[in-house]
């Protein structure tokens, strides 16, 4: 018999026929049985590919007692950086047949705790958190068993399943970066205790250079009009003006740049910037904007990869692994757009 491979909807029985297996071999390598031989897996996978059959996910999941759902949880889609984040996920859950419900908690930490919970309109298979303000201890009283990752820079040792580039060593390729460029008065905007703030100090202290605390300014909020404000905070100590600005993130350091402008300095001439995030807006704005660039996709693909151990022990005990993925720090014009 010859298959009509113009058939509208393949069934699991075409791609049996064509790959000369039983229907159960064609559903062990759908469902990634590993006792599967390769050569067995490549055939049913190019008759899979001829045939174009694509497995009902929802079937399956239903077979499985599963959702095929996951959610991720960040503070706002209106920021660049989680925006970004959000696509890298869908895309590889996409590839795990899994479909991601996105909920943003406006950074607020009852909403967070919420999350933790469970607390969606749907069943989900698990969750991933880009957490602000969680503590270890919201994970010791969690009650929800959904499998879960954190993202983020506070770190929550073996409490729950964690994975962030390394933010202090981050932050002083970033500080070291204007050292190198001979800028001897750099700021900290978004001062506040945490691994940006202690990389800032390490790299000052490393140089030899002074933590002053007048150059560390705080802000209340990831956005624009603080770093403008803290800026200008800055602009206002006169003659100890710094030559050198480390923003938290590029949000921040726009809106620190704005300040410069409006002072009438000049960016890096004057004050050289450097941000943390490479959102979009970083390479467009003049000057561009030197920054901290996580890899997002490494990052997605390791929250996703400790979800699936998780799901996979349908309940069994996993470790919890704290992870690291790689960042670069990308130079462009804000700090001259080359080493001297």
């Amino acid at each position: 018999m010859v298959h009509d491979r113009r058939s509208p909807q393949p069934r699991l029985t075409d791609v049996a026929e064509i790959a000369g297996v039983s229907m159960k071999t064609v559903s062990n390598v759908i469902n990634g049985y590993a006792h599967v031989s390769e050569r067995t897996r490549t055939r049913v996978l190019a008759a899979i590919e001829e045939v174009g059959y694509r497995p009902n996910l929802s079937a399956r999941n239903l077979a499985r007692g599963r959702s095929g759902v996951i959610a991720l949880v960040v503070p706002r889609l209106e920021m660049p950086y989680f925006a970004a984040l959000a696509g890298r996920v869908v895309e590889r859950a996409e590839a795990r047949g899994w479909f991601v419900l996105i909920h943003e908690s406006g950074g607020d930490l009852a909403a967070e705790r919420e999350a933790l919970e469970g607390r969606f309109p749907q069943r989900i298979d698990g969750l991933i958190v880009s957490a602000q303000h969680l503590a270890p201890a919201d994970l010791a009283a969690r009650t929800d068993r959904t499998p879960l990752v954190l993202l983020g820079e506070q770190t929550f040792g073996s409490v729950a399943h964690h994975v962030a580039i390394d933010n202090t060593e981050a932050a002083r390729a970033a500080v070291g970066h204007l050292v190198h460029l001979g800028r001897r008065r750099i700021a900290l905007v978004g001062a506040t205790p945490g691994p940006r703030q202690q990389g800032y100090i390490e790299a000052l202290e490393s140089a030899g250079l002074p933590v002053l605390p007048e150059l560390m300014v705080p802000i209340t909020a990831n956005s624009g009009e603080e770093g403008e404000r803290a800026a200008r905070a800055l602009l206002d100590l006169g003659a100890a003006t710094p030559d050198g600005i480390f923003a938290v993130t590029d949000w921040v350091a726009l809106g620190a740049m704005r300040a410069l402008h409006l002072r009438g300095l000049h960016v890096p001439d004057d004050v050289a910037v450097v941000g943390f995030d490479d959102i979009p807006y970083a390479r467009a704005v003049t000057p561009s904007l030197t920054t901290i660039s996580p890899d997002r996709s490494a990052l997605a693909e390791a929250a996703l990869r400790m979800l699936e151990a998780q799901i996979a022990a349908d309940g069994g005990p996993v470790p919890p692994v704290d992870e690291r993925v790689p960042f670069t720090l990308v130079v462009r014009e804000s700090t001259a757009g080359i080493h001297p």
